[in-house]
């Protein structure tokens, strides 16, 4: 593969539109995270998170040869990601006392971003070391690419969550088809659970399903529309 030739221009098609589906799962936890603080918190959370998102793929993309013999990986990766699927489908009560809880909400809603993020990293990464067939100069833009989709992806999701509060369920059952899709995928899964690709996608869609089920009924419940009310600038 030469550089700026055919074989270079549709590799890098391939990478942006993996960029394009990707980065929505990062864009989609930095923003329900953010959603959740207060309005003077959210332009930071948004900021701090996608920049950790980078830094996370970056450092990801480094060992990426690597990563690719570590058997089990995505079958671990995609079973922690369900556990922050569903804290993003029902969020904890965070007490009325706002001023002593600010930071703490902060720096918790930065931590479930950074670790969702190390997390669907290591899927996101290998699809785009996979397009980009070992060229780092790809690679890099592929990168840089996804920076500016994943703070506009934050930023709009979170003014989505202020009209429509049950975006947490959607997104959190997004998150959840994609942490069963990295467990299906994972050869140990094939080897000792199940190899078969109808019970792959119900293993998927059932797990997706189940999550927003669960974020549907914490809406119903009034989390959702507290959330709302609290955003909401009077």
């Amino acid at each position: 593969m030469e550089l700026f030739d055919t074989a270079w221009w549709t590799a890098l098609a391939t990478i942006i539109v993996i960029d394009l589906v990707l980065a929505g799962d990062n864009a989609l936890v930095i923003g329900i995270a953010a959603s959740r603080l207060r309005p003077d918190l959210r332009r930071k959370a948004i900021i701090f998170g996608s920049i950790g998102a980078i830094a996370v793929r970056t450092a990801l993309t480094l060992v990426v040869v690597w990563l690719l013999k570590i058997p089990g990986l995505l079958l671990l990766g995609g079973a922690l990601l369900l556990p922050i699927a569903y804290k993003l489908a029902v969020p904890a009560d965070t007490g009325d006392d706002h001023s002593h809880n600010a930071a703490d909400s902060f720096w918790g809603a930065m931590k479930t971003i950074v670790i969702a993020d190390a997390l669907m990293g290591v899927d996101n990464v290998l699809a785009i070391g996979g397009a980009a067939h070992g060229r780092w100069d790809l690679v890099i833009i592929g990168l840089l690419i996804t920076i500016p989709l994943v703070v506009w992806g934050s930023s709009f999701v979170t003014k989505l969550m202020d009209r429509w509060p049950l975006m947490a369920a959607i997104g959190a059952s997004i998150l959840a088809l994609t942490g069963a899709g990295m467990i299906v995928k994972d050869p140990l899964f094939d080897q000792f659970v199940i190899d078969h690709v109808n019970v792959d996608r119900v293993l998927q869609v059932g797990a997706a399903l189940l999550m927003f089920f669960l974020g549907y009924r914490a809406y119903k419940r009034g989390g959702g529309a507290a959330t709302a009310g609290a955003s909401t600038p009077s």
